[in-house]
């Protein structure tokens, strides 16, 4: 048979060895543990070597690492009323380990349920053009909404970002002969402003001419030295109205 003895010493090492292994915890840097003594709250501990009481005492690890949630996809009705599906990201972590242990349940479930009812109570106030093109406003905003909304629980948003806006097939036809018919007005205002720049330019070097005859001249003959560099079968010369003005002239005089 076993001596008493032996049984009370394997009894007590076993109760040292479960005491201890019970009393000390070690925190990791990025780690806070919440403290519960006989129900109610210690100040927080760690990192490092935590001591804490069996039975009396009850510990929760809390990390304060920035966490990464996917919020799953939304159906949003923007405000020209166009059903569109949008799917975000959250970025936030624990500040206060306490409030996010006493205020709420589970700090990670409700994060995301607000982060679910803010995209789409946010979005739904947005035309679908503001939320294509001005995605840096609405994740701004998005982000002050959620963490007004997250604060009380000792949690801090840091960013969320709007990562795919799925638009419907007809919808996206629309869009694409919005985009042609954007690309077809330009390429006109700038054949009009080049046609306009071109028509003062001509008026400009008509002016010129106008005042010095012997201009006229010399560009009828730099004319005529193009033409004729051309491998033309027919060469046309332009009399120029100087020429035969004064016919004119006596041609009207007879006539009268």
């Amino acid at each position: 048979m076993i001596p008493a003895t032996l049984t009370s010493f394997v009894l007590i090492l076993v109760l040292v060895i479960y005491f201890l292994s019970s009393a000390i915890k070690i925190l990791r840097e990025y780690e806070r543990g919440v403290v519960f003594r006989l129900g109610r709250v210690r100040p927080v501990k760690g990192p490092g070597l935590v001591i804490i009481i069996p039975v009396i005492d009850r510990l929760l690890r809390i990390s304060l690492r920035t966490v990464t949630m996917d919020v799953p996809s939304q159906d949003i009705i923007t405000r020209d009323n166009v059903s569109v599906k949008v799917t975000a990201v959250v970025y936030f972590r624990v500040v206060d380990p306490v409030k996010a242990v006493i205020d709420v349940e589970d700090f990670f479930f409700a994060t995301s349920q607000f982060a679910q009812t803010t995209l789409r109570s946010t979005l739904g106030k947005s035309q679908l053009d503001d939320l294509l093109t001005k995605r840096e406003e609405i994740n701004a905003e998005l982000q002050n909404v959620l963490d007004q909304q997250t604060e009380p629980w000792g949690v801090k948003v840091i960013a969320v970002e709007v990562k795919n806006v799925d638009i419907p097939v007809e919808m996206q036809r629309a869009i694409a002969r919005q985009a042609e018919a954007e690309r077809e007005r330009r390429a006109k205002v700038i054949h009009a402003e080049g046609e306009f720049q071109a028509s003062q330019k001509l008026a400009d070097a008509a002016a010129i001419i106008g005042t010095q005859p012997a201009a006229i001249q010399l560009r009828f003959l730099q004319t005529l030295t193009e033409i004729a560099t051309e491998k033309n079968s027919t060469t046309i010369f332009p009399v120029p109205i100087d020429l035969i003005e004064p016919f004119l002239k006596k041609l009207k005089k007879a006539a009268e």
